[in-house]
């Protein structure tokens, strides 16, 4: 096989790099390997593209490059790389030789194309490589083996690294820092080199330095992170080496280039304190601030670097730290020195200041900390922080500092330096804020300092001036903390300089006075190291001092100098803090211990006032004798397992029936309780109410255990007891039993809490066991604490504070048949216990063991869920001795008997007469409105009767029961009107109730009430009542619609209870008549209108109507001035169906309807808004009910003005106008125009037609017509909506230019004025008759100039103007809403705009008006009007009043 073949052959199987590899494998022979080389260079002859080359020779195996080799794998492999280089070398001079070019310049171009592939085939695709800082694991391989190969080159003189460098930097971009560093750990190029040689390259570095080290490697390439840190770390060494080695006699070059290095140190320094003060916390901080911090570790960047270049690199970054942007002064480090301490400190600074510091001795630091502080602008925040630090990392500091401190302060006073002396405070302070585990605290150090005469300030007066102007400089900026130390411990002053003193001390107290600080409170031993930590209340921090004092004395015997210094020099502290909580009453113990021991020495020492210590050993004595009847309790055992041990010996004695033992097991149980409920025993002397939190829990797992341990013990008990004897026959171990519990207020409300929750949210899974006992325990807190205080629920669902019975009641819901059942059955057990108990008492005791709410809960659940309970009551007549003393025993035995159900107790109960009897004590009479209350929450789909059965009984109660009931008794004395009356006021209370419940956690829900229920008996009665009053005789009474609509007005007149309503009471009113008429909707249409006979014809009556809706629905109406679509055709069937009554049906509807133009325009312009979906349904019944006669011609001509506003808007001006009255004209073409949205043509055109001109009923159409779009431009301005505002805008303007010439425009503005118009005020509500002055001028204003003079010209205008501009004062005035919403429109002014505006415009009328324009009689008082509003406006009425009162000259209008 011939040479060319062979090659061709392993071409296309093998590269150059397998075959070299394989040849090496088989050890040829020298003379084989010259074979082979002739054969190569004869394969290379036919290869000319030296890159894809050196790309085949460079392919390494990626799975072993960075793997060990062993010495053979080494050997081949190096010989295959001598050989590929010598093969790279020959065909680069072959080929350099054929192009005339050095064959370094050619190899330089190889290699970099190389670099460029390998670097650059970054798979753009993907976002993640593209911002990778470092290569990927194969582009490191293929580098490597490209330098290796470069290096082979280099050795054999075939390359040039600086051109490489040279070559590399003209491409615009910049080489990646891991490249630079593999030149450089290669050998090829050096990064000093690189650096010295390009003047560009600093910023590249820094940029790259700072772009490596915020950049985050993938997870999962931990390889990655370790080159990221070699990069740094050898960057980082070269940069040290050159930029701090100290050379004798270094050249320019070594300088400059020390100088480049020092300076991206220095910016990296920068960039790192930059992050940190940017992000004060290591959270968001960044990975990169704290990866170069890494990088002073000496361990990393010193491989390089020698010792005194590392001390000299760690010296300067800690200089350019502290002196980092010197930016506060010394007054803010004074005043904000609290916040820098090490806790405090970001922990990025703290690491940083470890680094530096860790190759210097603490003395080192000092002394280079304070020749910084003496010779550079520093930052105070980083030089505490770093003080810090030092104190915080090296135990042995506090002695440097301390010489520190005592040389500072020499140099201070021997100079008289301030800058010496408050870096010795700054310092001080900044150590003493560490703790004292740190350094002693600050009033420590300025005692030792400055406490006695050998002080640094003692040597001279002119010292002590110095010390005191220091500190009297100092007081503006010094937290409270130390102004308390300086005046407590003050420095030593000579007697003869003591005013001195006395001036600086009098400075700083005020200074604390200002700062709401008392010196008087200042604890003895308090630490004022100012770290930061919550002040102590004083009454704490003496109890603490006490403590303090009190083992001070323990461990020397003797009083401690701080304590003799208070009792001279802060006798206020020592007598009314110290000495109180020092004689605390006691018991005290029979050997003296140190507390005693130390109060003799005191008294001894004259320390304690005779009558202080003479009250304090009689309340020791008292303590004594109250804790001799009480067991001592040993302090180690646990209370909850001595308390579990004396409520079973008092289990124990109650079976014994040893009453004397019963009641001294109780006083031992009540001194458990105080243990665990700790309380004085007179908490509940003067305390009216406890307040129960019903949503929060108990205060602690111990309380609720002690609760259920105790209740618990109750319930066995009073099984235990019941066995032998009824109630009435037992002891009063449960009175007694119950008594003790209410000594601690704490242990009180635990029990009601407790009590509440297990009634409200776990009755069902308590055993009747439980529930005798809980209803007993019940009975006896009731009946204890009849007298004593009352509770209020929090949050506040019941009105007022109640008793316990009430409040208990309040947590049993009714709202589902489970809950009826717990009730009835809890309430059933409580009321037979008080009955029996309360047997042979007076009967006002016996009403202390029943309680009312628990009573009136079965006086409505029994009949509800007994049915035979309806059947038969029991009558106040029937005969009660006998039968009472027969079954109260067997009451009692029927509740305690556990084969009895609750049924037959109840049922046993009910027909007790005992139990009948209550019912005539007012306070356990059932009203029927609470009746009502209780039925209405009553879910529907959870009701223990179903809907048949639920009808049956209420109707049962309705008419049955509460309406012959006498009304003294809570029934309706047999007035159906009552009985209607409290259904009305149950359903309209509806939603208050609602609220009261979902405060008191029931889960209500409108749908699943029995409000349709209740509904449906009101319509019952209702109708009853209706067909009863025709059907009656007597006509003396009301009708059915004068009663609904009185109950109605009475129901709105206590909601509004003054002449100028709240916006809560408006509020309330719209809630009011919204519910009502929710109800009125709910009732037949026919029942409100009434059908009156005079003269044997009966006719329609519609006054109470029209006055409900002018006085009520009008101020209520959404949007103003329309009723509801549902409530208008509500009346008018009621108007239809009424008419059917009387003899002419028609004739009566047109007159009612006559009636109603006339005397209800709100409801006339809301039935023409309405009209269109109205009128198939009401023409529909009429047809119905009046057997297919025409409709009445009211009907019909709501149909024809219709018709011809519609003609009218699409600019048919041929059809007549219709015989109806101007208002009804104008209703119609209101809304034609208004909800067909016609142009301003059409509207211009059909205002020609009812140009004023043309008659009276034209104009008084067009007067109409502007005041409801004037309406409309109100509604658009309170709730805007841009095109209706643009709208109505245009509309009234283009009516105020056809009536602008006519007076009667005006009238509209003027309501309170007789005419015409007068009575169209009735269709919208109050406030929006209030704001018309708001429109007048907001409209006007907004004219054009020729309009306004013409309205000016008016007849009648100023009269006009005057008085809505008063109104519109009066408005402003009496602070009436008058901001529209946030949303404007072009044009649109503000409301103080249009006061201002209108103020303007109105003067300049009066000077334009003549005076005969106004007669005397109507200038005078709109002057005395405006005399109080305006006075301006005021002054130029009497100018127009009399003019001859004004000088020519003076006329400056």
């Amino acid at each position: 096989m011939s040479l060319s073949a062979s090659c061709e052959s392993v071409s296309q199987k093998r590269t150059v790099s397998n075959l070299l590899a394989g040849r090496v494998l088989k050890r040829p022979k020298q003379e084989d390997g010259q074979r082979l080389q002739e054969a190569t260079i004869q394969l290379l002859g036919q290869q000319q593209d030296l890159c894809s080359l050196l790309r085949e020779v460079g392919d390494p195996d990626l799975c072993n490059i960075f793997r060990s080799q062993t010495g053979e794998q080494k050997e081949s492999k190096g010989m295959s790389c001598a050989i590929a280089g010598s093969l790279l070398v020959c065909e680069l001079r072959r080929q350099a030789l054929q192009l005339g070019v050095p064959v370094a310049v050619l190899a330089v171009k190889m290699v970099l194309e190389r670099l460029i592939e390998i670097t650059g085939t970054v798979d753009e695709k993907e976002e993640e490589d593209r911002r990778r800082e470092l290569l990927t694991y194969s582009q490191q391989v293929q580098l490597c083996v490209l330098l290796e190969s470069s290096k082979q080159l280099l050795s054999q003189g075939a390359f040039c690294p600086k051109l490489l460098w040279q070559e590399y930097r003209k491409d615009q971009r910049p080489p990646k820092l891991e490249v630079v560093y593999h030149l450089h750990l290669y050998n090829i190029l050096t990064l000093k080199y690189i650096l010295e040689s390009d003047e560009g390259v600093r910023v590249w570095l820094v940029s790259q330095l700072k772009a490596l080290c915020g950049w985050t490697s993938p997870e999962g390439e931990e390889e990655t992170r370790q080159v990221q840190l070699k990069v740094l770390s050898t960057v980082v060494g070269v940069l040290v080496e050159n930029g701090f080695e100290r050379s004798h006699e270094p050249a320019a070059a070594d300088k400059r280039i020390s100088l480049l290095c020092c300076s991206v140190l220095d910016d990296m320094l920068f960039w790192l304190l930059e992050t940190v003060e940017k992000s004060p916390m290591l959270k968001t901080a960044g990975a990169g601030a704290e990866l170069w911090i890494q990088m002073f570790d000496a361990s990393m960047c010193g491989g390089s670097a020698s010792e005194d270049g590392l001390r000299c690199f760690f010296t300067h970054s800690l200089t350019h730290t502290l002196t980092y942007k010197p930016r506060l002064t010394v007054s803010d480090a004074i005043t904000l020195q609290n916040e820098w301490t090490f806790a405090k400190a970001s922990r990025l600074v703290t690491c940083l200041f470890r680094k530096l510091a860790v190759i210097f001795s603490v003395e080192q630091l000092l002394c280079h900390l304070q020749q910084v502080l003496e010779t550079h602008e520093v930052n105070w925040k980083l030089v505490l922080c770093f003080l810090s630090t030092l104190l915080v990392y090296n135990p042995c500091a506090q002695p440097s500092l301390r010489v520190l401190l005592s040389r500072l302060l020499s140099s201070a006073f021997e100079g008289y330096d301030l800058e010496n002396m408050i870096t010795a405070f700054l310092l001080a302070r900044q150590g003493a804020l560490e703790g004292a585990s740190i350094f002693p605290s600050y009033s420590d150090w300025f005692k030792m300092s400055f406490g006695g005469g050998s002080g640094y300030h003692a040597a001279s007066k002119k010292s002590l001036v110095f010390l005191l102007k220091f500190l009297s400089d100092l007081v503006p900026f010094e937290p409270p903390q130390y102004l308390k130390v300086h005046i407590l411990h003050p420095p030593y002053v000579p007697v003869k300089h003591r005013s001195l003193l006395m001036e600086y001390v009098s400075l700083a107290k005020t200074r604390l006075a200002d700062l709401k600080e008392s010196v008087e409170d200042m604890g003895l031993y308090e630490d004022v190291s100012g770290a930061g930590v919550a002040s102590v209340q004083p009454q704490c921090q003496a109890v603490q001092d006490v403590e303090k004092a009190v083992s001070l004395f323990a461990s020397t015997g003797r009083i401690s100098a701080t304590v003799m210094e208070a009792s001279i020099f802060r006798r206020p502290y020592f007598l009314t803090r110290f000495l109180p909580a020092l004689l605390t009453p006691r018991v005290l113990p029979v050997k003296p211990d140190s507390r005693m021991s130390f109060i003799e020495v005191l008294k001894k020492a004259d320390k304690i006032p005779a009558a202080q210590y003479s009250s304090y050993v009689e309340s020791c004595q008292k303590q004594r004798q109250q804790d001799c009847s009480a067991v001592c309790l040993d302090t180690n055992d646990d209370p909850l397992e001595v308390l579990k041990i004396q409520l079973q010996e008092f289990k124990q004695l109650l079976v014994e029936g040893n009453d004397g033992e019963m009641s001294a097991q109780l006083s031992r149980i009540s001194h458990t309780l105080s243990v665990v409920f700790p309380a004085c025993p007179d908490e509940l002397i003067g305390l009216s109410v406890i307040k129960l939190d019903i949503n929060s829990p108990p205060s602690s797992e111990l309380h609720v255990k002690v609760v259920n341990m105790i209740l618990r013990n109750f319930c066995q008990c009073m099984l235990d007891a019941s066995r032998a004897n009824p109630p009435n026959k037992q002891s009063l171990w449960a009175s007694r039993f119950v008594s003790v519990l209410l000594g601690n207020t704490l242990l009180l409300s635990s029990l009601i809490h407790r009590l509440w929750d297990l009634f409200h949210n776990q009755g069902s899974s308590l055993s009747a066991a439980h529930l005798l006992g809980l209803a007993a325990f019940v009975v006896h807190l009731h009946n204890s604490m009849s007298h004593g205080p009352l509770v209020q629920l929090v949050p506040p669902t019941l009105p007022e504070p109640v008793p316990v019975g009430e409040a208990l009641s309040s947590t049993l819901v009714l709202s589902t048949h489970a809950n009826m059942v717990f009730c009835v059955r809890l309430c059933v057990a409580a009321v037979c216990y008080g009955m029996c108990r309360g047997d042979s008492l007076p009967q006002q005791q016996q009403q202390d063991y029943i309680l009312s709410g628990f009573y009136k809960k079965l006086l409505y659940l029994i009949p509800r869920l007994l049915p035979e309970a309806r059947r038969a009551p029991i009558t106040a007549a029937s005969p009660v001795s006998e039968y009472q003393e027969e079954n109260l025993p067997g009451l009692w035995s029927s509740a305690t008997d556990t084969n009895n159900t609750w049924r037959k107790t109840a049922w046993h109960l009910w027909r007790l007469p005992a139990f009948y009897q209550l019912g005539d004590i007012p306070q356990y009479q059932l009203l029927f409105s609470e009746w009502l209350a209780n039925e209405l929450r009553v879910q529907r789909s959870e009701d223990a009767l179903s809907d048949p059965e639920r009808q049956e009984y209420q109707q049962w109660a309705c008419l049955d029961l509460y309406l012959p009931h006498p009304a003294e008794q809570g029934g309706c004395g047999g007035d159906m009107r009552s009985l209607c009356s409290h259904l009305l006021n149950a359903i309209m209370d509806q939603h208050l109730g609602k609220q009261s419940l979902e405060q008191l956690g029931h889960s209500v829900s409108e749908k699943g009430t029995c409000l349709p229920d209740i509904l449906s008996r009101l319509q019952e009665l209702i109708y009853e009542m209706e067909v009863t009053d025709l059907c009656g005789s007597c006509r003396s009474r009301a009708d059915v619609a004068d009663f609904l609509f009185e109950f109605v007005s009475e129901r709105c007149s206590s909601t509004v209870t003054s002449a100028s309503p709240s916006i809560s009471t408006e509020l309330s009113l719209q809630l009011t008549l919204n519910t009502w008429n929710r109800v009125l909707l709910a009732l037949p249409a026919v029942l409100f209108i009434k059908v009156k006979t005079e003269g044997g014809r009966r006719t329609l009556e519609c006054n109470n109507l029209i006055k409900h809706v002018n006085h009520h629905q009008r101020k209520v109406c959404s949007p103003a001035g329309l009723l509801s679509c549902h409530l208008t055709a509500h009346v008018l069937k009621g108007v239809l169906c009424a008419s059917v009554r009387c003899g002419r049906a028609a004739e009566e509807v047109n007159k009612a309807w006559s009636q109603i133009s006339l005397r209800c325009p709100l409801l006339l312009v809301s039935t023409v808004h309405w009209w269109e979906r109205l009128s198939p349904v009401m023409l529909s019944l009429w047809h119905r009910l009046s057997d297919g006669e025409p409709p009445p011609e009211q009907l019909q001509l709501l149909t024809d003005c219709q018709t011809w506003a519609c003609s009218l808007e699409k600019g048919r001006s041929l059809s007549p106008v219709p015989a109806a009255s101007a208002l009804l004209l104008a209703a119609s073409l209101h809304h034609a125009w208004r909800g067909r949205g016609c142009n301003n043509q059409d509207f211009s055109a059909a205002l020609n037609v009812l140009r004023a001109e043309r008659g009276t009923q034209h104009r008084q159409v067009l007067v109409f017509l502007l005041f409801l779009c004037v309406n409309d431009y109100l509604l658009a301005l309170l709730y805007p909506q841009e095109k209706s505002y643009q709208k109505t805008r245009t509309l009234c303007t283009d009516l105020l230019c056809v009536l602008v010439d006519s007076v009667d425009w005006l009238l509209i503005f003027k309501s309170n004025e007789q005419s015409v118009y007068q009575s169209i005020a009735m269709v919208t509500s109050d406030e929006f008759i209030q704001l018309m002055p708001w429109a007048f001028y907001s409209l006007l204003l907004q004219q054009s100039a020729e309009l306004q003079q013409r309205a000016v010209c008016c007849p009648g205008f100023l009269h006009t103007a005057v008085l809505c501009y008063i109104s519109l004062m009066q408005l402003f005035l009496e602070g009436h809403r008058l901001r529209p919403s946030t949303e404007c429109f072009d044009n649109q002014m503000e409301p103080f705009q249009i006061l201002s505006n209108a103020k303007q415009f109105l003067l300049r009328v009066i000077s334009q008006t003549p005076p005969a324009a106004l007669s005397s009689s109507q200038l005078t008082p709109l002057e005395s009007q405006c005399a109080d509003l305006d006075p301006e406006v005021a002054a130029a009425l009497s100018v127009l009043l009399d003019p001859h009162s004004l000088s020519p000259e003076m006329d400056f209008l």
